[in-house]
């Protein structure tokens, strides 16, 4: 029988991901986290449901995303027809890439006490808005004040889809979910300015941003009538015969071999009489890895959710659930909290910024879009220059190849994590998984984005060929999708209760960066040349990602030393009403 208080030793994110039956270890997925027997439950929504959700987060994402990357293939225009410097262009862009992280202290926790779909409705809205200003502006003062309140209010851009994506995916497919939203950040990000350079060479710079008004306000009337709220209270119901969760079959029969039987779990890894002695050596390692005396714990159903309610399959009788009808769907106040949490709800992400796996995440993620500012930074500067002489159009069809390699590395950065998250859990011969298991992705990342920051920026200081410039280009905008993925599922895997917290400090230290770097890079690139620019770029990265060879030891450590403190938060959040 699974106990109904927080098991307090359990290290945060390690689960056993497969249930392992026979000599093969062939086995089963098991759910995590845990599907109610409600057909609202985002759990259990049916996969048309579902998809519709996400294909909503997927058109708010690209919306609000595109007119923060418009911009970039006609900076030089905009330094034309205004008094504005490039340096205070990108410096501009700086300081919204600064607010998108500090407007996710004030929109998480808004979506969190009264639910997160008015805070995407509201952020695509004023967005749409924001978008008209930018075109009047003729000084300095009035561009960064539109970059700033258009950062501000599409802040939930940076942090709400990945949170949304948790809502809808289970662990041993989370990945994907989130490798979608990043695939969509990043195609957002370069196919804005491809599609911007003929609009600005067609109709004038000024459509850019009045273009992308159109498009938030066409998003905003397809997210109030497609999207639904994924704030859920979830409630498990238990056999107290045979400790089994109670699902609806609807969902048993859609997922076919899952196992939710609890007892047969916890009681697997102790059958291991008949396994050979190097997969008994397996087991005793990954138990000795994990920090506690016996790791099943791990998966106890209290620490996944407070409500827990024992009954006796003899005698209950099951709830007549009706799923909501399609007004009841539009509603804008279906996530809102009971009671008033919003203070709480604010200060929690100071608290999870304890955490040093939070830390590193918002470091990965921050070092990938350094990279990102640089390339688009120096795009319109190396291609427009001597001896390229790229039109705005031009400029703008460069951006396809990161767009290509892109939907490349989507495949390997989501199915790839995913897949190898399982095979590792097998190959434990327990079924026991851990969050750094992902990480492993991240050698490509650091090859291929190390290699490409090379080709870009040394090949545009020896006037290589263009095409050897677009394909440098191509990759080391693609390679951004592995540390998006990696870092939101290493913080969404283990500290999942608090993910969304904790995703605000990821963001938080992502934008900082982010800033930094926008506000010096046409310094950086003016005072050092291209050529040592970019080699500083390519060994700053390789160096950066490589940390996750860091963390492959460390991680487990942080999470073992701190799982007190963070269970202690949990249990103090849940009997505040605030999860």
């Amino acid at each position: 029988m699974p106990a109904t208080s927080i098991d307090f030793n359990a290290v945060p994110g390690d689960s056993h991901l497969v249930a392992l039956s026979g000599k093969d270890h062939d086995g089963k997925i098991v759910l995590i986290p845990t599907p109610s027997d409600d057909p609202d439950d985002p759990l259990n929504w049916s996969p048309r449901r579902r998809w519709t959700a996400v294909a909503c987060v997927l058109v708010y994402t690209l919306c609000v995303c595109i007119p923060t990357a418009a911009i970039y293939s006609v900076l030089p225009n905009i330094e034309k027809k205004t008094d504005i410097t490039l340096g205070d262009l990108n410096a501009g862009t700086g300081y919204m890439f600064l607010f998108l992280g500090i407007g996710c202290l004030i929109f998480q926790p808004l979506a969190l006490q009264f639910g997160k779909r008015p805070v995407y409705l509201f952020s695509i809205f004023a967005t749409s808005m924001i978008c008209i200003w930018p075109p009047y502006t003729k000084s300095n003062g009035e561009w960064i004040a539109s970059k700033i309140l258009q950062g501000l209010v599409g802040s939930s851009v940076e942090s709400l889809p990945e949170i949304s994506m948790s809502d809808l995916f289970f662990e041993h497919e989370r990945s994907f979910g989130l490798s979608l939203y990043g695939l969509t950040l990043l195609l957002a990000s370069f196919l804005a300015p491809f599609v911007a350079g003929f609009i600005s060479e067609g109709q004038g710079w000024e459509w850019v941003m009045w273009w992308c008004a159109i498009l938030c306000a066409v998003g905003f009337v397809i997210l109030f009538f497609f999207m639904e709220e994924t704030n859920y209270d979830r409630k498990l119901k238990v056999d107290s015969a045979t400790g089994e969760v109670l699902t609806i079959n609807s969902k048993q029969q859609q997922l076919g071999n899952v196992v939710t039987n609890i007892d047969e779990i916890m009681k697997l890894p102790s059958s291991i009489d008949g396994l050979p002695e190097k997969d008994q050596a397996k087991i005793n390692d990954s138990e000795e890895l994990s920090g506690t005396e016996d790791n099943r714990e791990n998966i106890h159903l209290a620490n996944q959710v407070s409500n827990i309610e024992i009954v006796n399959s003899a005698t209950y009788a099951p709830a007549q659930f009706t799923k909501k009808t399609y007004w009841q769907k539009l509603s804008l106040i279906s996530g809102r909290r009971k009671k008033f949490l919003l203070h709480h709800y604010a200060l929690a992400p100071f608290l999870m910024a304890r955490f040093p796996v939070v830390i590193w995440a918002g470091f990965l993620y921050g070092s990938s879009l350094v990279w990102f500012n640089v390339l688009n930074g120096t795009a319109a500067l190396i291609l427009s220059g001597k001896p390229y002489d790229f039109k705005s159009s031009s400029i703008g069809i460069a951006y396809l190849s990161p767009s290509v390699f892109s939907v490349i590395m989507f495949f390997l950065s989501g199915i790839c994590s995913d897949w190898l998250k399982v095979r590792i859990a097998i190959w434990r011969g327990t079924g026991l998984s851990k969050p750094e298991d992902r990480l492993w992705i991240l050698i490509v990342y650091s090859v291929l984005g190390c290699s490409a920051a090379i080709l870009w920026g040394v090949g545009a200081a020896y006037e290589v060929h263009w095409f050897g410039l677009i394909f440098g280009m191509g990759l080391l905008g693609g390679c951004g999708i592995f540390a998006i993925t990696a870092s939101a599922t290493y913080v969404v895997d283990t500290y999942k209760e608090l993910d969304t917290e904790a995703m605000v400090v990821v963001i938080m230290i992502r934008n900082c960066m982010s800033f930094a770097v926008s506000y010096g890079i046409t310094d950086w690139v003016t005072n050092l040349g291209y050529k040592k620019c970019f080699i500083s770029v390519a060994f700053l990265c390789l160096a950066a990602n490589m940390t996750f060879l860091v963390m492959l030891r460390a991680g487990p450590y942080f999470r073992n030393s701190q799982k007190h403190t963070y269970w202690t938060m949990v249990d103090k959040y849940r009997k505040l009403g605030m999860h």
